[in-house]
């Protein structure tokens, strides 16, 4: 493969294009509403920038005179504006408490795009200390700027990349079909698209209750492949401590007679007697179980924030230094051109200041009167310390282990606690009440850190890609900017039209009975909940983070031991926790399914072509079933009908369980098996 050549002569760039931007906003927009529904769903998103990078140099090749920068603009828009869409493990919080009935327009962009383009200005110092000077992997990056390499004009124009490039597409295009299809399927009855089983344990095992399930959905599967195998492995971990041991403990007739006798509260004991085992074991997780994965997951947080503490001093004190050589009229090479540090205070100045508005608004409609100006000043110092601590965290961990699993949703559990316990200072400082006012400022205060944590996140991945290709960091600090905005101006409506179409657990029903999960907004209100109102389960809490602590001394043996070869990711190990159990097998599932891909391929003379392909069948999966999540909503308010589709009604029977396995597993040997044979022929 060719080195990214630089312009001819030294001449213009053509990087930062109006049509590039526009293709990244279209783009953008899909990708936003396929991850909100997917996030919603099963509480995980996915990074875009490799299909779009993809669509991109199809569609920049058709209309000529299209560079590797070029594309590299619209992959940055694009891949930006669907991490956006992360912004739903907070938001929804918003309507489970009570305080918002349907997602307001204005307030939720501003929530994006202030804490957005703070994410952006608090990336560009972080780009030095982990991009450039971590030693990260940042495998998604990494991938993206291969299939940049060789897909992009200028750089390997023989007649195999065009022919990958156009195979690639076809790769997407197809996944997301058959993915959509299945889905259809699945909204039909034709077959189950869960298969899921609760049974009582003996009294030789204590007596107690636990399940297993797993998911079709290709999403999952897909989302699966693209983590990877120590991830996935993590996450196995994870399900089984919660549902082969923490799960069956807390059932048990004798555990829920010790923790009565001791006073300790037990959800177990609320349940009518003879209740069930998926009532048994599905309470419990839900209830108590989540919490110590919580625990695992802060703990995970704070020692990876603990482990960054030099890269980024190292950072900012580079990025000081560029500026004050640039001010003294060095010029800098064209891949050390960040936005001056000047502007970027500039930038975050008027962030912060339109933050403070918005926060003064709320705070005046949640009639909390003369405790106000408190409350506005004491988020924006918040906003400040924390913001610029998860974006080191989900920085960090998106070079580590990949954006699509980096922990912006385990960050949030932790920012949320923190600010929850602010507000009870503050509440003894003013006298307020502990009323759904409080709680809803403390979640939409977390929400604004959110969309600066997830920005950052996607953000370094992106300037990974562009540092590989040789672009120019300052206009892909732009393209984030308006990535930033393409996003937050789509979230509000596909938020309105699922929450109509299906609700959210916990708050108003939709016109269909079945509310969407959003695992992490459940989670991450209660937090806020139980923190103002006193009822926080912190003995829950703190048995996580003692696991936790334990996750993280094993982790670091394995990785001496092994030589960095053997690894359990704490953070891993919490998701698998806290997501649903049908949820994570299938993620694990993925993740087999995928190293088992590219151990098949490794060593063949297509092996490189058929691993790029695996990650586009990969995101053409997540991209089919989440357009049809939203297109199902969307149908589903504007018909009134929430079966619509569901013509067969077999989706409850084994059988129908057993077919829906049967078709997901042909499918899938089916698809790895064509882009296989595509790989071949390029």
């Amino acid at each position: 493969m060719t080195d990214v050549p630089s312009p001819a002569g030294g001449g213009r760039r053509i990087e930062l294009t109006l049509r590039a931007l526009v293709l990244g906003c279209l783009l953008a927009v899909i990708f936003t509403a396929a991850n909100t529904y997917l996030g919603l769903q099963v509480g995980l998103t996915f990074a875009s920038a490799i299909p779009a990078a993809v669509i991109s140099m199809a569609v920049l090749r058709a209309l000529r005179g299209s560079t590797i920068w070029e594309n590299m603009t619209v992959q940055t828009v694009a891949s930006v504006g669907g991490a956006m869409s992360s912004i739903i493990f907070v938001l929804p919080g918003l309507v489970m408490v009570g305080w918002w009935l349907e997602f307001p327009f204005w307030e939720s962009v501003m929530i994006c795009v202030l804490g957005g383009v703070l994410g952006v200005t608090f990336s560009i110092p972080l780009r030095r200390a982990l991009v450039v000077n971590g030693g990260l992997p940042y495998p998604e990056g990494v991938a993206a700027a291969e299939v940049l390499k060789v897909g992009s004009p200028g750089v390997d124009q023989t007649e195999s990349a065009v022919r990958e490039n156009r195979s690639g597409l076809w790769v997407v295009i197809w996944g997301a079909i058959v993915s959509a299809a299945y889905a259809l399927g699945a909204a039909a009855r034709a077959f189950a698209g869960e298969a899921t089983r609760f049974v009582s344990l003996p009294a030789s095992l204590g007596g107690g209750a636990t399940g297993v399930g797993v998911g079709m959905q290709f999403a999952l599967l897909g989302a699966g492949h693209l983590i990877g195998l120590a991830v996935g492995l993590a996450q196995l971990f994870g399900l089984a401590l919660a549902w082969l041991i923490a799960v069956p403990i807390l059932t048990s007739p004798d555990t829920i007679a010790w923790l009565t006798a001791n006073g300790i509260p037990s959800i177990a004991t609320t349940l009518e007697p003879g209740a069930g085992a998926e009532e048994l074991a599905g309470t419990v997780w839900s209830r108590e179980v989540r919490f110590m994965g919580a625990g695992v997951i802060g703990v995970a947080a704070i020692w990876t924030l603990i482990k960054l503490a030099g890269p980024l001093i190292g950072g900012v004190t580079s990025a000081l230094a560029a500026n004050r050589r640039r001010n003294a009229g060095e010029v800098l090479d064209v891949t050390e051109q960040d936005i001056p540090i000047t502007r970027v205070a500039i930038l975050s100045l008027l962030s912060l200041g339109g933050i403070g508005v918005l926060l003064a608004f709320v705070a005046n409609g949640m009639g909390l009167g003369s405790a106000a100006p408190l409350l506005v000043v004491g988020g924006l110092i918040y906003v400040v310390v924390i913001g610029f601590a998860v974006a080191a965290i989900c920085g960090y961990m998106a070079g580590l282990i990949g954006s699509s699993n980096s922990p912006v949703s385990g960050v949030g559990i932790l920012a949320i606690v923190i600010a929850s316990l602010l507000m009870l200072v503050v509440l003894g400082i003013t006298g307020l009440p502990a009323d759904p006012n409080v709680v809803a400022f403390a979640l939409i205060v977390t929400a604004i850190v959110f969309a600066v944590a997830v920005i950052a996140n996607d953000n370094l991945q992106d300037l990974k890609t562009g540092q590989l290709v040789a672009a120019t960091p300052w206009r892909q600090q732009t393209a984030l900017i308006v990535g930033v905005v393409a996003g937050a101006l789509v979230i509000p409506f596909v938020l309105n039209q699922l929450n109509a179409a299906f609700g959210f657990e916990g708050g108003p029903a939709g016109i269909a009975d079945e509310p969407l999960a959003a695992p992490q907004a459940t989670l991450i209100s209660a937090l806020a909940r139980g923190v103002i109102a006193g009822d926080l389960r912190w003995d829950l809490i703190g048995i996580g983070a003692a696991i936790g602590a334990v996750i993280i001394v094993l982790d670091e043996v394995l990785r001496k031991v092994s030589g960095n070869r053997i690894k359990l990711p704490p953070l891993a190990v919490g998701i698998g926790f806290y997501l649903p159990a049908a949820v994570t097998f299938m993620l694990v599932i993925g993740a087999v399914v995928g190293f088992l891909y590219n151990r098949l391929v490794a060593g063949k003379a297509y092996g490189a072509v058929a691993k790029r392909m695996g990650v586009l069948l990969a995101s053409g999966l997540i991209v089919g079933e989440s357009l049809f999540g939203v297109f199902n909503a969307a149908t589903i308010v504007g018909t009134g009908n929430a079966e619509w589709a569901a013509v067969l009604g077999l989706a409850d029977t084994w059988p129908a369980m057993t077919a829906g396995i049967a078709v997901f597993a042909v499918l899938t040997v089916l698809l790895y098996g064509w882009i296989i044979n595509r790989s071949a022929k390029v």
